[in-house]
């Protein structure tokens, strides 16, 4: 009888080895790989340390036998902040997938949002990858972001996030648009204390944004459960162009989410809300406890 494979932490993963745990052995091909270093000219003008790769490894490959792009966002370079060769390399290979029609694009998000050394070049590629995701979309491919690093999803790519056909998300991941220390620094810390961990993911982490029906699906912290649940969400996914009702749709529903939570200053608020019976619960509950919750919350 086989011993049963050792769990690998998605979130302690480089971006590399997420790609080489997400897709199908030895299908990768990386797009402008070591060989074809571009590494970010601002910062070199700046005297700050480059990567060739400038945090953001692109390419092709297969998913359980179907052709796909991916992009993984490295967080241990500059937080994964995304500046303007970084931001290029994603929308040259969203703009690729709309000539060749690959089954998905897959975004591994691991980011801080912009890079602040680079200004108005990071910013202008933050609103050139949205534009990028929903051109993708548009011609008929899923833009599918998996997040579950160690920067989550925050900033420019929170918003590349929600733009995309869905969200898979391990109970580690993040995803909002300000950062806690952002929110922080600028607020001060009565309004968020982002040193207090267990706030911070009650506000911004996987459980709770499953909850809240940001994501499609939760999933645990290891690299096979990532690549089971994409497999999973195109299996049972096509990618229609997003219609002007179904837009319109999303408004109200933001709209009402607004005012029925928006006064609320913590998950557990939020959480009984939505009729969680034991919201304290909620942060000690395991994946698939997590997923029956949900289903059995009133609609």
């Amino acid at each position: 009888m086989n011993a049963p494979l050792a769990r690998r932490s998605w979130f302690e993963a480089t971006a590399r080895a997420r790609i080489k745990g997400l897709l199908d052995a030895g299908s990768f091909a990386e797009i402008l790989p070591p060989a074809a270093a571009e590494p970010s000219p601002h910062l070199a003008q700046l005297d700050l340390p480059g990567a060739f790769d400038d945090g953001v490894v692109i390419g092709c490959g297969r998913l359980a036998e179907k052709a796909v792009f991916v992009a993984a966002q490295e967080g241990q370079f500059m937080g994964g902040a995304v500046g303007e060769i970084h931001g290029a390399k994603i929308v040259g290979l969203l703009r690729r997938a709309v000539e060749e029609k690959p089954a998905a694009v897959l975004l591994l998000i691991d980011s801080g949002g912009v890079r602040l050394h680079e200004a108005n070049a990071g910013l202008i590629a933050i609103s050139e990858i949205m534009r990028a995701v929903l051109d993708a979309r548009a011609a008929g491919v899923p833009v599918v972001a998996l997040v579950g690093g160690s920067c989550g999803a925050f900033g420019g790519m929170g918003i590349v996030a929600k733009l995309c056909s869905a969200i898979l998300i391990s109970e580690e991941g993040r995803l909002a648009l300000s950062g806690p220390e952002v929110i922080e620094t600028v607020m001060g810390v009565e309004e968020f204390d982002s040193k207090d961990r267990a706030l911070v993911w009650r506000i911004t982490g996987g459980k709770h944004r499953y909850l809240m029906g940001d994501c499609a699906m939760l999933v645990d912290d290891d690299l096979a459960a990532f690549r089971a649940g994409a497999v999973a969400y195109l299996g049972e996914h096509s990618e229609p162009p997003p219609s002007l009702a179904e837009l319109r749709a999303s408004q109200r529903r933001l709209e009402n989410r607004l005012a029925a939570y928006g006064q609320l200053r913590d998950g557990l608020e939020v959480w009984a809300a939505l009729g969680v019976a034991d919201p304290q619960s909620v942060p000690l509950l395991e994946r698939d406890e997590l997923v029956a919750l949900k289903e059995g919350l009133p609609t």
